[in-house]
């Protein structure tokens, strides 16, 4: 009651009885009433103390390594702890004079106590900003601390929840990213008392998006270049985002030249420039081009690439009946395989050439109208069967190796690419050959004569037999009609004996010459590889036969014998039979020209 008594006796002029003492000297009546009032809201004042929970303004009067002491007014002054003013690296940030706001926690009016903090000022702070921001349909700052199950946790003064489906417009690949970063948010919804809040950063990019695609639908128009970002790209072609409107390049709109994948060329992301083809503003689909900010190759390829012209360009694919080639971006030509080698059969563009090979070509053909070009590989570089005729005319004797053993004959060597073809016919005039294997081997070195070259048929063809003489052309000289041989039997036959005469010369004694018996079959009278003596009856060197008797041996006169011989073949029994009956008879036929002459 002493500090009552003070203010009374000091300040309001009363007397101890209740009176009221005089006013002091000069002091106007009015004044005096005023003087009163104010020193009664004083006292009243002094009696005033904060609420628990109440956040008020402070002023920091002193710091201590425990606490900070603020004057809150009202002749009150309350400690915080020295940790509420500390940083992160435990740094204090309180300095005397500042103005804080803080929490009333707890009053001791008995010790004259009052702790205060200005954490819980803050978070009541926060919840005040939450219910406005909510209420008024606002944003709030905050930033990302940590992932959690279902989303995201954030600092907005006090921990909120931000699921992952309202963190952007797209599902997030990398949740890590968005850790750290700070962003503005939507309440969605809030309950103080469980401190609970949700967020959403996908309605304010909803929001946004949807003002850019009103914006840019309104700009936009068909024919217009517009810059856009990669936003995804797909087998078909890359959607780009052009301000909140998503448009489709395809892939075929992408260059005038062959695109494998969009991916080759794009990243999502990339700032592109494109061009508006189709605009459908009523179900807002945009097509879009990129080849077209450029003009057609084609419309000057006929120009540019005349036929005769030589190219050089780069293989960019291959098929099996070809190879594509790319003079430049958006002119692609095809060199067939026919078209690849004057020499080589190419059986698959992949034995000559690579993708990614620079190659010369000729342009055989060009039709603007079908974007196609005819490319020829080997019209490049001279044609070797115009010139091999002169350099190996017909007659001439080669040297070569042996490429390749087939069934009718040998491939040889001859120049690069080109090979000539021994046949099996024209490897021995004498010996019966079943299969060149017999004789040769790849790789042997061997020597032949041109026998033809045909450059239309690109055939070059050789003979080794032809490197020595025909033994049947002189068979006459070495075997005169009516003569008697020994030969060895080497077939047997139901129509006759085959007799070797020599290496590669047999004759024939039809079954009707090898005894003046009648015989039906020579087989079993006789063995393959046994002697025998017989007459010559004919030669045809032409045919390569001779006709052979064993029954005529008897006969002393060889005029004799072949007017017999010709007589008894009135009906000859073969083909063979025939040709030697004629031939006997024209012998016959000269002779006696012949005598009659001596006559």
């Amino acid at each position: 009651m002493e500090n009552t008594q003070a203010i009374d006796s000091e300040h309001t002029g009363q007397t101890k009885d209740g009176g009221v003492g005089e006013p002091a000297p000069g002091e106007h009546p009015s004044t005096e009433g005023e003087t009163m009032e104010n020193l009664m809201e004083m006292y009243e004042e002094s009696f005033k103390r904060f609420a628990e929970g109440e956040v008020v303004k402070g002023r920091i009067i002193s710091v201590d390594k425990d606490h900070v002491l603020v004057d809150i007014g009202y002749k009150s002054e309350g400690q915080i702890r020295i940790h509420e003013f500390k940083d992160e690296n435990g740094e204090v940030h309180a300095q005397v004079g500042d103005t804080v706001e803080v929490m009333v926690e707890w009053w001791d009016d008995e010790n004259e106590v009052v702790v205060l903090s200005k954490e819980k000022a803050e978070k009541v702070k926060v919840w005040e900003e939450i219910k406005e921001t909510y209420d008024n349909d606002g944003t709030i700052n905050g930033t990302i601390t940590s992932r959690v199950k279902g989303g995201f946790s954030v600092d907005i003064g006090v921990q909120a929840f931000l699921p992952g489906s309202q963190a952007d417009l797209r599902p997030i690949r990398n949740l890590d990213e968005m850790v750290g970063k700070a962003f503005d948010f939507k309440v969605l919804k809030y309950n103080r008392k469980r401190s609970n809040i949700v967020l959403s950063r996908r309605v304010i990019l909803e929001a946004e998006r949807e003002a850019k695609r009103s914006a840019t639908l309104s700009s936009i128009s068909e024919g217009k270049v517009v810059d856009g970002v990669v936003k995804n790209i797909t087998e078909y072609g890359v959607f780009v985002d052009l301000g909140g409107v998503d448009g489709l390049l395809h892939i075929t709109d992408i260059s005038w030249g062959r695109v494998k994948h969009p991916s080759d060329l794009f990243s999502i992301g990339d700032e592109i420039k494109v061009k508006i083809l189709n605009l459908d503003l009523e179900k807002e689909r945009v097509s879009l081009g990129m080849k077209q900010l450029s003009a057609d190759p084609w419309t000057i390829a006929a120009e540019k690439y005349p036929v005769g012209s030589r190219v050089t360009g780069r293989v960019v694919s291959l098929t099996d009946y070809g190879a594509f080639v790319e003079l430049e971006e958006g002119i692609e030509g095809l060199i067939h395989v026919s078209e690849m080698s004057w020499t080589r059969k190419i059986r698959h563009p992949s034995k000559v050439v690579a993708v990614g090979d620079q190659i010369e070509a000729v342009v055989l053909d060009i039709k603007p109208d079908a974007r196609r070009i005819s490319l020829g590989m080997k019209q490049a570089k001279p044609n070797p069967w115009d010139v091999i005729s002169e350099k190996y005319p017909v007659g001439t004797t080669i040297e070569g190796r042996i490429k390749n053993i087939t069934d009718f004959g040998l491939f040889i060597g001859i120049d690069e690419g080109i090979d000539g073809l021994v046949h099996i016919s024209d490897l021995s005039w004498i010996k019966r050959i079943k299969h060149p294997s017999d004789l040769y081997k790849k790789g042997d070195l061997v020597q032949a004569v041109v026998l033809d070259i045909d450059k239309k048929s690109e055939r070059f063809s050789l003979g080794i037999k032809q490197l020595q003489s025909d033994p049947w052309e002189t068979v006459n000289e070495r075997y005169e009609v009516g003569k008697e041989i020994t030969g060895t039997v080497t077939n047997l036959t139901d129509f006759g004996v085959f007799v070797e005469l020599e290496e590669g010369i047999e004759g024939l004694v039809h079954v009707s010459e090898i005894s003046k018996e009648k015989i039906k079959t020579p087989v079993g009278m006789f063995n393959v590889g046994d002697l025998i003596t017989a007459r010559v009856m004919n030669i045809n060197s032409d045919e390569r036969r001779i006709g052979l008797s064993i029954k005529r041996l008897d006969m002393p006169d060889d005029q004799a014998l072949l007017s017999e011989y010709v007589s008894s073949m009135r009906q000859p029994t073969s083909a063979f039979g025939e040709i030697l009956r004629e031939n006997l008879q024209e012998k016959l036929n000269s002779q006696h020209h012949g005598d009659d002459e001596e006559a």
